[in-house]
């Protein structure tokens, strides 16, 4: 199973956008997929008009010796399968902290593993234990990065962090959110970071009104505008990451 975690220490960098349009990509293209909403505030649960609610929270759901899979629900799409957000995910800090903080994350998802091809975890904007714990569980790391000051020096800290936690395995691929090329230091910045980051996936995402519709519509962009510009590149990124990650899509 491939773990794809979307992170990034700022919010409302298009983080969670991301993970919904990618994990529909991943399930469109005959992969088994789960989305882990692992963020409190539940975005990405709200985009697939589900509960966000955990009966027994997140001390229930981590428990040694739970099955996960007891509280996956189904999404409107096949092959597409949501583990929801809970309100007491804001206490998952508490919960993963101490020792390896991966170790409690892994015991969860190993349940998880016979099930699906492909598992994104959504993660909450924040430097902390669960972003040290998604950091040793995950295969890579999907990095939004809007091309502005800021959110380039939020980059250089996941980098940071990665380096702190001696998680060299995971791959950090970063790559532009809400793209206006209209802005000249948007043009700059696009010119000027992947010469020094190399790893950076080469498609980037539009600031387009069509990903902020998703919020109007509780849909992917492909389902309600699939021929959008905000479509066709988080279908290129799809195929970038998959290509950067395991090989060709699942399906293709």
């Amino acid at each position: 199973m491939r773990i794809l975690a979307t992170y990034n220490g700022k919010g409302g960098v298009g983080k969670t956008a991301a993970a919904v349009n990618l994990a529909y990509l991943s399930a469109l293209r005959g992969g088994r997929t789960l989305l882990w909403d692992l963020d409190p505030q539940g975005a990405a649960t709200y985009y697939f008009r589900i509960r966000a609610r955990v009966k027994g929270g997140a001390k229930k759901l981590l428990k040694k010796g739970a099955d996960p899979a007891a509280w996956v629900r189904g999404t409107d799409y096949p092959g597409l399968d949501l583990l929801p957000a809970d309100f007491s995910y804001r206490h998952l800090d508490l919960l993963l902290g101490g020792g390896d903080p991966g170790r409690r994350l892994r015991r969860s998802i190993g349940p998880l593993a016979p099930r699906y091809d492909d598992l994104f975890l959504d993660c909450p904007p924040s430097v902390s234990a669960v972003s040290e714990a998604v950091l040793r569980v995950a295969d890579a790391l999907l990095v939004p990065v809007i091309p502005t000051t800021l959110s380039v020096r939020t980059l250089d800290q996941v980098l940071d962090l990665r380096a702190a936690c001696g998680a060299h395995g995971v791959s950090v691929l970063p790559f532009f959110s809400m793209v206006d090329r209209r802005k000249k230091l948007h043009r700059e910045i696009l010119a000027d970071l992947p010469r020094r980051m190399p790893d950076m996936l080469r498609t980037w995402i539009p600031y387009a009104s069509a990903v902020e519709r998703m919020g109007v519509y509780r849909e992917p962009v492909h389902r309600f505008a699939p021929r959008s510009r905000a479509a066709v590149a988080f279908g290129a990124l799809w195929a970038e990451v998959a290509e950067r990650t395991e090989g060709d899509p699942p399906g293709d």
